[in-house]
C-alpha cells in the first residue's frame, strides 16, 4: 500500500477531482431552493439549435422539483423532446399542448405527473403541434394568436393551480409558438453553448425580446444566462465564458454545465440526468443552477 501511495500519490488531479465532486454533491444536497413569492414563468429559448435547450428545460426542472419546488413543465417544440425526457407519453392521440392552443382544453385537463418527481407536471408536445402554426394563423377566429398560451396560464393559476415554476420549452425559431410563449412568460433563460459562434443569433433574440416588449408584453426581460457543453480542456470554452459574462454580468448565472456523458445518455432512458445518475457532475451542475435561479429569484422577489 505504502508503494501504492507513493506512485500515485494522495493529492493527483483524479483525486482533488472526485474530493471537489464529493464536496460538490454533499453541498448541493444540503442546499435550499426557496419558492418565489409568486409563480415564475420562464421560456427556455435560443434560436440556434443544439445549445442544450430541451436538456436545461428538463434537468433545471427535474432539480427544481427535487428541492421540493412544484413545477409544470410545457413542452412546445413539435419535437415532444422535454416530454421524452421526462417519462411523458406523448405519442399521436395523446391530448396535450396542442389541445390547448387549437380547441381550448385546459392546462390542467392535459398536464401528466412525471415519473421524476411528485412535484412535477408535464403538457406534452405531440406531433400534431406541427401544424398548429398554420391552423392558428389560418383561424379567422384567432384575433388574439398571441395570447392562446398566456389566457389558458392565466386560468390555470386563477382556477387554484399555482406552481413555482412554469418552464416552456420552445423551438428553436421564432414563429407563433414561440411568440405565445414569450407573451405567456415574465422571463426568458439562454443557454449558450461554450463553443465558436456561441454568441451567433443572440443579438437576434435580444431584438425579438424587445419587439415582444414593446408590442405584446412589457414585462418580458432576459433574466438567466446558461453556459452549457462547458469543456475545460480548450482555451475556446473559457473565452465565450469569459465573453459572455462580460458582456451580460447580471443575467449570466455562476454556474456552467460541462460537457457530460451521463446528461447526453439520460434521455434515452426516458429520464433526467437528476435521476439517472445523481451523483454525475452533470447532475450536481444542473443542481447548482436550479439552486442558485431558485435564490436569485428570491433576492429579487
Amino acid at each position: 500500500m505504502a508503494d501504492l501511495n507513493q506512485n500515485f500519490g494522495s493529492d493527483t488531479p483524479l483525486l482533488r477531482e472526485l474530493a471537489d465532486t464529493t464536496r460538490r454533491f454533499q453541498a448541493v444536497s444540503a442546499a435550499k431552493a426557496p419558492a418565489p413569492a409568486q409563480t415564475r414563468i420562464i421560456s427556455v429559448s435560443n434560436q440556434k439549435g443544439g445549445v442544450g435547450k430541451t436538456t436545461s428545460t428538463v434537468n433545471l426542472a427535474a432539480a427544481l422539483a427535487s428541492k421540493g419546488l412544484r413545477v409544470l413543465v410545457i413542452d412546445l417544440d413539435p419535437q415532444g423532446n422535454a416530454s421524452t425526457a421526462l417519462g411523458i407519453d406523448h405519442r399521436e392521440g395523446v391530448v396535450g399542448i396542442y389541445e390547448v392552443l387549437i380547441e381550448g382544453a385546459s392546462l390542467e385537463s392535459v398536464a401528466q405527473p412525471s415519473p421524476e418527481s411528485p412535484n412535477l407536471f408535464v403538457v406534452p408536445a405531440t406531433i400534431d403541434l406541427a401544424g398548429a402554426e398554420i391552423e392558428i394563423v389560418t383561424s379567422i377566429e384567432r384575433q388574439n394568436w398571441h395570447a392562446l398560451l398566456k389566457n389558458a396560464l392565466d386560468a390555470f393559476i386563477r382556477d387554484g393551480n399555482q406552481p413555482d415554476y412554469v418552464l416552456i420549452d420552445c423551438p428553436p425559431s421564432l414563429g407563433l409558438l414561440t411568440v405565445n410563449a414569450f407573451v405567456a412568460a415574465n422571463e426568458v433563460l439562454l443557454p449558450i453553448q461554450c463553443e465558436y459562434y456561441a454568441l451567433e443569433g443572440l443579438s437576434q433574440l435580444l431584438k425579438n425580446i424587445e419587439r415582444i416588449q414593446a408590442a405584446l408584453n412589457p414585462a418580458l426581460r432576459l433574466s438567466t444566462i446558461l453556459l452549457t457543453m462547458f469543456d475545460a480542456r480548450t482555451r475556446l470554452a473559457g473565452q465565450v465564458v469569459d465573453d459572455v459574462r462580460a458582456h451580460f454580468p447580471q443575467q449570466t448565472l455562476n454556474t456552467v454545465i460541462p460537457r457530460n456523458v451521463r446528461v447526453s445518455e439520460a434521455p434515452s432512458f426516458g429520464k433526467t440526468v437528476i435521476t439517472h445518475d445523481p451523483t454525475s457532475i452533470g447532475a450536481i451542475s444542473y443542481l447548482e443552477a436550479a439552486i442558485e435561479i431558485a435564490q436569485r429569484g428570491a433576492a429579487n422577489g
